[in-house]
């Protein structure tokens, strides 16, 4: 296998960078090893590696290492091989019972076992099989899967342990002189039965070099130095209240208190807690200074490696805001910075800043953002349970920061809040204390009055140029291509494109977000670019049968002996959870700059990533592809990768998914209900931090409803808040297949209509057909619709293809 010279620059810029994303739960010394040797691999993840989630998260690399790959590649002997092919044979005889099931249960709600089985995950199969590899260190590699339309269980196989599992693994910590438990996972798994276990490391999902990753950290060419981005504990410690997978409206009575948020406002320990990942080595941090320079405060603070390894250490910096008019949780997030590798003994000072502005909470009856006055107390340590109070800010008054307005309805109930909060007493000595100087300081107050420029070339079309570019480009039958985001004519296996009018040239898009996924081989003839192979994703490919395959084979234009084959072969980068584990925006950027290199190569303009939702529940089937459960992890890092995607000339991404979108249940008509509070505190507060910060180009909404109403149809988040509040001047699309096409019979909601998403200035409808066309057709006709707003939304259409292909 030859690899081109970009793959392989940007797997030598990945690999060094790829430990900073696992996260070590538990040690006892026993690891990194001396050398290789003798080592025994068990678990369904030593030869079944996970890359990446499902769905859109597949990306077509040339290659993948497993973690069999990885420790052979690295000299060791595995002495396991018995054992990994007999688990082989019992999984695959459970995959075929699997997609059996699946086909019947297609059959019985008169379904195609494509779409019945979307985002279906198989749970791990029992086994019974002797573990007596030959050796005195042992691997367990635990492998989980999830994935675009669907959602997790509380089952065995998925969040919890199988039974098989567990006796495995409490028989190898036994057997094995040295035993790791690897967690080769994009989610939460329940530990609680297998916590003996001295030795444990949350590998998670790497993209390409995932295997060679983890044989590297065992033998210490690399350290650990990831951290939790969501809280890991035993199943019944999550709050029980929550309510989750409902098949209409999903209900978000816990409002602002979700992940750490809650169970450090009920004094709850978790197994471990958010920010929380251990090292080889040991750190001391120490607080140094504390100042204030109006709003802006900074926090200086020493780390020393006091152990036997070099690593990286991540300071954390949390503030318990006071509570007065409105509930706070014990402490939210602020700030946090990340050492460089130190050697034994070696020294750092870190600098942490934050604005006490971003501290505002959102008062729904004010229809403003305040600043209560009180103490708000500072905490400095390395993790969100492991700190010590280094400062305290007085601010003299309440202060109204932002004047805005309400939009949403609200919800049929009241948020939950703690009866008694967990407080905090200040114990430490010396600990520094300032007062806020409010003086000077001004209510931001914003305008809602809005006027779109137009270019001239949207001003001169006529009315079905304005409608084509309202929709996406697309072939007279869509049909399965659009389903699985691969619609676009110019790019084999892209997800989509826009239309092209005129002198107004398309904008391509792919999908992510850990790489792109596009074909991995082409060919181009007179009608233009076709993908070699099938562009299906491999885990619906297995639901169709032999007559369908041939009948998909048969429609794909096959190459004639003149015509050039063409590769475009992508880097599968780590998953989103992984990367925030990493707690270092300039890895996402390294990661974003690789993506936007390929999009340069490729013709891509648009990548459909970053996706920043919040990890609600541990149960959400696509936390993986998002970042964390806290609102300024998600939004620094979406920013991160941004800036280093837009760095490349005519790149740019789509933030998504906009907004509230955490089930993938019912995921194209369920309403998530939640209160104005808790969706701008906690939902919508990492795309405005992403907007301001790195000004991405595009945004997608979300397939949720919100209180009721389509997100791609609301007028008032998408002009008002998004627009008007956070600046956003790019382009809005929808998600992908938004139409009727998925409703049950007796859906509550009706299904978006085009005429209504380009209302509410959502520019493009993905990826388009003619019915959308028609409705478009109609209701300028009817009135429904002025070509007014069919030229604004055009406008940023024509802007932005103009901007990117460099016109």
């Amino acid at each position: 296998m030859e690899l081109q010279k970009y793959e392989k620059e940007h797997m030598d810029r990945l690999r060094p960078l790829l430990p900073e994303c696992m996260v070590l739960l538990k040690k006892n010394g026993d690891f990194p090893l001396a050398g290789p040797g003798k080592i025994a691999l068990y678990g369904n993840g030593v030869r079944r590696t996970v890359k990446g989630g499902t769905g859109s998260g597949e990306v077509n690399s040339r290659f993948f290492e497993t973690v069999e790959d990885g420790f052979r590649e690295a000299g060791f002997t595995i002495t396991s091989g018995t054992w990994l092919d007999e688990y082989d044979r019992i999984y695959e005889e459970a995959v075929r019972d699997f997609h059996e099931a699946i086909r019947r249960r297609a059959q019985e709600h008169h379904t195609h076992p494509v779409m019945e089985g979307m985002g279906a995950v198989m749970p791990e199969p029992e086994y019974d099989l002797a573990l007596d590899a030959e050796g005195d260190t042992a691997i367990y590699v635990l492998a989980r899967i999830s994935g675009e339309g669907s959602d997790r269980t509380a089952k065995a196989g998925d969040i919890f342990l199988t039974e098989s599992e567990k006796r495995a693994i409490l028989e190898l910590k036994e057997r094995y002189r040295r035993f790791l438990l690897v967690l080769n996972v994009g989610g939460v798994v329940d530990l609680s039965p297998v916590l003996e276990v001295e030795n444990i490391l949350i590998l998670s999902q790497l993209g390409v070099q995932t295997g060679s990753a983890l044989a590297d950290l065992v033998l210490g060419k690399t350290c650990p130095s990831g951290k939790l981005t969501t809280t890991w504990t035993r199943w019944e410690d999550y709050p029980g209240f929550i309510s989750f997978g409902e098949k209409d409206d999903t209900r978000y009575e816990e409002g602002i208190y979700v992940g750490y948020r809650y169970f450090d406002s009920i004094g709850k320990k978790a197994l471990f807690p958010f920010g929380y990942g251990l090292s080889y080595t040991e750190f001391d941090v120490r607080f140094r200074l504390l100042s204030l320079d109006k709003m802006t405060v900074t926090v200086t603070a020493e780390v020393e490696n006091t152990g036997a390894f070099r690593g990286k250490e991540v300071v954390q910096l949390y503030v318990s805001v006071p509570a007065g008019k409105l509930d706070q949780p014990y402490q939210t997030l602020a700030a946090w910075k990340k050492t460089g590798e130190l050697e034994q003994k070696e020294t750092e000072k870190l600098v942490l800043t934050f604005s006490l502005m971003d501290l505002a909470s959102y008062d729904t009856e004010q229809a403003a953002w305040i600043l209560e006055k009180g103490d708000y107390i500072l905490h400095l340590g390395n993790s969100s349970r492991d700190t010590k109070t280094c400062g305290v800010l007085s601010v003299p008054d309440t202060l109204v920061t932002k004047c805005v307005k309400n939009f949403l309805s609200a919800p049929d109930f009241t948020d939950w809040r703690p009866e008694k909060r967990y407080g905090h007493q200040i114990t430490e000595d010396h600990v520094s204390r300032l007062t806020v100087d409010l003086s000077g300081l001004e209510t931001e107050s914003i305008s809602y009055e809005r006027t779109e420029s137009t270019l001239p070339e949207a001003a001169g079309l006529d009315a079905e140029d304005l409608i084509r570019l309202n929709v996406g480009a697309f072939l007279a039958d869509v049909g399965v291509a659009g389903i699985i985001g691969n619609s676009s004519m110019s790019v084999a296996g892209a997800a989509g494109e826009t239309t092209q009018v005129g002198n107004i040239p398309a904008l391509i898009m792919a999908d992510g977000p850990a790489g792109l996924r596009l074909s991995q081989k082409y060919f181009i003839d007179e009608n233009g670019v076709h993908s070699l192979g099938s562009t299906m994703p491999e885990t619906m490919q297995n639901l169709l049968t032999p007559k369908e395959c041939m009948y998909m084979e048969n429609m794909v234009p096959k190459p004639g002996d003149d015509s050039e084959i063409r590769e475009q072969y992508a880097t599968a980068i780590p998953i989103g959870t992984a990367v925030a584990q990493s707690w270092n925006p300039e890895l996402a950027e390294i990661c974003g700059d690789i993506v936007g290199d390929e999009m340069e190569r490729f013709g891509v303009h648009l990548w459909l990533a970053p996706a920043l939702n919040i990890h609600r529940s541990v149960l959400c089937g696509r936390n993986y592809e998002y970042f964390s459960e806290d609102p300024l992890i998600s939004g620094v890092f979406a920013a991160a990768l941004t800036k280093g995607v837009q760095r490349h000339p005519g790149c740019a991404v789509t933030i998504k998914h906009f907004a509230a979108n955490n089930q993938e249940t019912n995921r194209y008509n369920n309403s998530s209900m939640v209160s104005e509070r808790a969706l701008r505190e906690i939902y919508l507060k990492g795309f405005e931090l992403c907007i301001r910060e790195a000004r991405p180009k595009a945004l997608m909404t979300s397939y949720n409803l919100l209180n009721g109403i389509h997100t791609s149809e609301y007028r008032e988040l998408l002009q008002d808040v998004l627009r008007c509040e956070f600046g956003f001047d790019g382009i809005v699309m929808t998600d992908w297949v938004t139409g009727s096409d998925f409703l049950s019979a007796g859906a509550k909601y009706p299904a978006p209509e085009a005429y209504k998403v380009a209302l509410a200035g959502n520019d493009l409808f993905m990826p388009g057909s003619q019915r959308e066309v028609v409705n478009l057709r109609e209701a300028l006709e009817s009135g429904k619709i002025s070509r007014e707003q069919l030229m604004e939304n055009a406008a940023r259409i024509c802007r932005t293809a103009l901007e990117l292909n460099g016109a």
